[in-house]
């Protein structure tokens, strides 16, 4: 049987390399070879904690992480219609069942019955190969590498955060963290025309990248006021979308007081506690509209279309690459160095 290397998380905070079996493509299946795939905040809580929200690792069985990946195509299954081998993709990680309401009336991102990568019991694709679903694997043009194909994920996350926000041209954002999720917000809500985009977090490296993407203001929350700061960039009135994208208790529960009267609250961050405190009365004041995101639909072709064209330099917010067989000091690094690493990827082959 022909094998391949595949990186698992053998229990909290320790990942081994092993050999598992090639996979074959199967019927409308590609067979790819992976080149880069991301690491992900969702993945870090699943390596360093057990779960991410709800979702929980089985920590008695090695389990693979990894969602956000690209490579190019090896091998075509039968009736695949549309890619050839040589064909470079972007794999969008989840699988949905295309017949139940969600999924009819193109709401698929919440089928309850989606096969997610790395999302438990689903394995992920810290592997070299893997086959999927020829309808899931989007086409990269000729100018774009699949660093930037694999980064069309959490790219598409922010895409869908600045959709369900209705960002509007000359809007006034406030984005709250400056991770990778918070940076690919920050690009989508430039790309669609905000006025005024500003982003609080506590590391001063990540607000240095947030500023050299095109934010407007940076507030190091730790140091500074962040409602007051807020409140005099905005002459008092408050941000016309507030997005929440660190998954912290504590950002989550000052949305209300950063948002205008009438404005929006978008949760895309997901925090560790299913509960948490929030002020209802700032809302009812305000009459201030909440929305969340989970995941993403019907994104990918504009996000590659966006890089492809220039208008996201997507690429820009990679700060650190590691090769399969360094893929513990990765975690680590993404655990431990809060100080400059913003965004980390795999590099496969």
């Amino acid at each position: 049987m022909e094998m391949q290397k595949g990186a698992f998380m053998r229990g909290i905070d320790q990942m081994i390399i092993k050999d598992i079996p090639m996979p074959k493509a199967g019927k409308k299946e590609v067979l790819v070879k992976l080149e880069y795939v991301g690491i992900c905040g969702s993945d870090v809580h699943y390596f360093h904690h057990g779960n991410c929200g709800a979702y929980k690792v089985d920590l008695s069985n090695d389990y693979m992480l990894g969602h956000e990946c690209a490579g190019t195509v090896v091998a075509v299954g039968e009736d695949v219609t549309n890619l050839k081998a040589g064909d470079r993709v972007a794999l969008e990680p989840g699988i949905t069942c295309g017949t139940c309401e969600f999924c009819k009336s193109g709401r698929y991102n919440l089928c309850p019955d989606v096969v997610f990568l790395a999302t438990p019991p689903v394995q992920g694709c810290y592997e070299q190969y893997i086959a999927f679903p020829e309808n899931m694997c989007f086409k990269l043009p000729e100018n774009m590498s699949t660093l930037e194909g694999c980064l069309i994920e959490p790219l598409s996350v922010g895409f869908y955060a600045a959709n369900q926000g209705e960002v509007g041209t000359g809007d006034v954002a406030v984005i709250l963290g400056a991770g990778c999720i918070g940076l690919v917000t920050l690009l989508a809500c430039k790309a669609h025309g905000a006025g005024q985009i500003i982003v609080a977090d506590l590391v001063d490296a990540r607000l240095e990248k947030a500023r050299e993407l095109g934010a407007a203001a940076v507030i190091n929350s730790g140091k500074t006021d962040l409602l007051e700061e807020v409140r005099r960039l905005t002459n008092g009135r408050g941000a016309d979308v507030v997005f929440e994208t660190a998954g912290s208790a504590a950002t989550i529960a000052q949305t209300p007081f950063l948002v205008r009267r009438g404005g929006t609250i978008t949760l895309v961050g997901i925090a560790a506690q299913e509960e948490i405190n929030y002020n209802f009365a700032q809302i009812m004041d305000k009459e201030a509209t909440i929305k969340s995101v989970f995941r993403y639909r019907n994104i990918y072709p504009k996000a590659i279309a966006a890089v492809a064209s220039g208008a996201i330099d997507i690429k820009r917010i990679v700060t650190h690459e590691f090769d399969l067989e360094h893929i513990q000091e990765a975690f680590g690094e993404a655990i431990n160095n809060k100080t400059d690493l913003v965004k980390a990827v795999i590099k496969v082959q």
